[in-house]
């Protein structure tokens, strides 16, 4: 399913722990690591998709997480024109997602990445909460930015503000750091 604009429709999902620390996951047969997402089926809502994905991408359940927060709306990022598939139709340049925070209320041996026929991942650690900002592919930079920043209030309401501290960098739109230089 893609929109008019060209954007797929899509779901991400920061899972952390009561520490703060972020779930980072490495794509199978990549070297590349990030949170877990998908794409929407046309009869689905945002948080349905997310607890599909949940469930398809890292084998939990929705008794296993609690939902903290999402963003108010779609986060879009376009994806590289090496990317981009010109023969596609309609063309897919990018993707739009609603993100949400989720709060991990189970153990570290209940993730399975063979819930589903194809795992995308191999590999999980926990982060700190900044982290996949500077970590993740480029092109997605702006838009984990954008996703953390969102639900940064949220997670130090769990976590606490020493575990989710202000960023060091740039926020998207803002022009200078929000805060100082995390310890």
């Amino acid at each position: 399913m893609i929109d008019p604009d060209g954007y797929r429709p899509n779901v991400g999902i920061i899972l952390m722990r009561d520490d703060g620390r972020l779930f980072w996951a490495r794509r199978v047969h990549r070297d590349g690591w990030q949170f877990p997402q998908g794409g929407m089926n046309s009869d689905e809502t945002p948080v349905e998709a997310m607890y599909r994905e949940l469930r398809e991408e890292i084998g939990l359940r929705p008794e296993q997480v609690e939902l903290l927060h999402s963003t108010p709306g779609w986060l879009r990022y376009r994806l590289p024109s090496r990317c981009v598939r010109p023969a596609e139709r309609p063309r897919c340049i990018g993707q739009k997602q609603v993100w949400f925070l989720l709060r991990m209320l189970c153990d570290d041996d209940e993730v399975r990445f063979d819930a589903c026929d194809k795992p995308e991942f191999d590999r999980f650690c926990w982060v700190d909460f900044w982290y996949p900002v500077e970590h993740v592919v480029h092109f997605k930079r702006e838009v984990y930015a954008r996703a953390l920043g969102h639900v940064a209030k949220a997670a130090r309401g769990v976590a606490g503000a020493e575990a989710v501290p202000e960023p060091d960098f740039p926020m998207p739109g803002t022009g200078a750091a929000r805060g100082v230089r995390r310890a």
